[in-house]
């Protein structure tokens, strides 16, 4: 037994090696295969490094220069990395010994590949020398707006500098999606606030673009050149053309100050007018240009400031998304004002995330106002298809859902019957007991019913002291009897009231939908005569019109 079972157990192993060495067998035997295993795209080239050695030409004209330093040790052999932001036109010269690169912002391609958002260098000084990194730039046109100069081990460095190409992108990619979201509200409601946003964001974009460096990445797909200063001033200008007023009525200026709209115009068409006329100004102009538009953008935020904060006083709760989308600007001129250091060094990627806000801001209070309107639609919509004293359906919407409901069972081949139901004497009633109490028997006909019906089942006033009961799927048998304890229900309800001498009952005719014979008109006045010939019988009853047309002989 025990030699049985030492086969049996030598016989299974040899079965698991086969099985493992056939397994294994394809996967060490077959090479990997181009497009099935892998794919590799591009091919070789004899491209060198991008690389631009600095010209006379590309540093005339005004510049400032900066020599950073070793450490007072000297430098410690290891290689440095020195990356210069926030630098918004012109070339920019960076040089270490024998190496050197002038770059552009708006043409990635004249940069170091290892810096994405910035213009960078790496260099390996000498253990222990102090020979300092040189830098230099063209003259800023505003105070403060100066270039930030990052140095540090290559690895950090890199990272901060892809970060900052992130939060730039993302900024753009937020406002392209809100375009293209207000694109399809426009497509949808044609209302044309939904096309001034999408120009105003693209506008943003093209601002962005600019004063971030995008406008050159990969490579130029803006005609910047050495045009930057002039570009991201007359986009200044046009985006500080749109915000103002979008800030002004955010906050609710228009709401507070309806004569404002002539001073929104000029502010509007004035600064279009100056970005129309920046491209015809020579450099020294350009100065006298950033100082006007940082005034007028300092004055626009301060008076939509005062009247968001008037109105929420007064009580506008619109003037909270206003407010919100001015609070980052609001920190910023705070920030500025107080010359804080963070502002310096992210200044690019703090009024892109403003401007974002204040493009999130500008959709929701769209949105809000897209909600209102729709509401206020549908407020008309109720007035116009609502018998205001009963809160039933009026003829106008009773005779629409008949309509959907004979289209229903033309597809569906299921029975519709109709009830036309008349108050009994309701002249009567107003004389003897007076047009209130003739209210009351309309309001207690009209809960009545409601009270007695299916879910899907309507009860419609056609007016006067007519009403109309639509029911679908019901059978004619059923149907008339529904209707006839309907007709008790209301006699009931009328005595509730408790009014003496008040008597109230209905005659109701009915009539079943015959398909491929009726329309919408004959079943109605089928339905109309039946009820005629229920009060000609005595009143209080309910009589079946199709007995008296049997299908088939109309």
């Amino acid at each position: 037994m025990g030699g049985r079972q030492w086969r049996y157990g030598t016989g299974g192993v040899r079965i698991v090696l086969l099985l493992w060495w056939a397994m294994s067998w394809p996967l060490q035997a077959a090479p990997a295969a181009a497009g099935h295993d892998y794919l590799l795209v591009g091919s070789a080239t004899d491209e060198p490094t991008p690389h631009r050695a600095c010209t006379p030409q590309m540093l005339d004209g005004p510049r400032q220069q900066v020599q950073v330093a070793a450490p007072p040790g000297g430098w410690s052999g290891q290689p440095q990395a020195l990356d210069v932001f926030n630098v918004f036109a012109g070339e920019v010269r960076v040089q270490h010994g024998d190496r050197e690169i002038c770059g552009n912002m708006h043409d990635a391609r004249t940069r170091d590949s290892r810096f994405r958002a910035g213009i960078g260098l790496v260099a390996v000084p000498v253990a222990g020398s102090h020979e300092p990194f040189l830098v230099s730039w063209q003259t800023p046109l505003k105070a403060r707006w100066v270039p930030t100069l990052r140095l540090g081990a290559p690895s950090p460095v890199q990272q901060n500098d892809t970060a900052r190409l992130l939060v730039r992108a993302a900024c753009i990619a937020v406002a392209i999606a809100l375009a293209l979201s207000a694109l399809m509200a426009f497509l949808t409601t044609r209302d044309r606030s939904f096309l001034v946003y999408i120009a105003g964001t693209a506008v943003m974009v093209l601002w962005q673009s600019i004063l971030g460096g995008l406008s050159g990445y990969p490579e130029p797909w803006l005609p910047v050149g050495e045009q930057g200063a002039w570009w991201l001033l007359a986009l200044t200008a046009a985006t500080q053309a749109l915000v103002l007023p979008a800030l002004w009525r955010l906050n609710g200026g228009d709401r507070l100050l309806p004569r404002s709209r002539p001073a929104q115009l000029l502010a509007l068409w004035g600064l279009l007018g100056v970005a129309v006329l920046v491209p015809w100004l020579q450099r020294d102009g350009l100065a006298w240009v950033a100082r006007g538009l940082q005034a007028s953008y300092l004055l626009g935020c301060g008076l939509a400031l005062a009247v968001g904060v008037w109105a929420r006083w007064r009580g506008d709760r619109w003037a909270q998304a206003g407010l919100a989308a001015l609070a980052p600007m609001l920190v910023l001129i705070v920030a500025d004002a107080c010359r804080a250091e963070w502002l310096l060094e992210y200044r690019v990627e703090a009024l892109q995330l403003a401007v974002t806000w204040l493009l999130m801001m500008s959709a929701y209070a769209l949105n809000q106002r897209l909600g209102r309107l729709r509401q206020q639609r549908d407020e008309l919509r109720q007035l116009a298809e609502t018998d205001g004293l009963t809160g039933l359906p009026n003829r106008r919407a009773g005779l629409q859902q008949l309509a959907r409901h004979l289209e229903r069972v033309d597809r569906e081949r299921g029975p519709l019957v109709i009830g036309f139901l008349d108050i009994d004497l309701f002249k009567d009633i107003n004389d003897r007991h007076g047009h209130a109490v003739g209210d009351q028997v309309l309001v207690a006909v009209a809960r009545a019913l409601r009270a007695a019906v299916r879910s899907q089942d309507q009860v419609v006033r056609m007016g006067g002291e007519e009403f109309l009961l639509l029911m679908p799927g019901m059978p004619r048998e059923a149907a008339s009897a529904r209707l006839d304890r309907l007709r008790q229900h209301i006699t009931e309800a009328a005595r509730a009231l408790q009014v003496p001498g008040l008597e109230v009952t209905a005659s109701i005719g009915l009539a079943q939908w015959r398909p491929g014979e009726d329309d919408l008109a004959a079943l109605l006045r089928r339905a109309d005569h039946a009820m005629y010939v229920a009060k000609r019988a005595g009143r209080n009853r309910v009589f079946d019109g199709e007995e008296l047309d049997p299908p088939g002989l109309a």
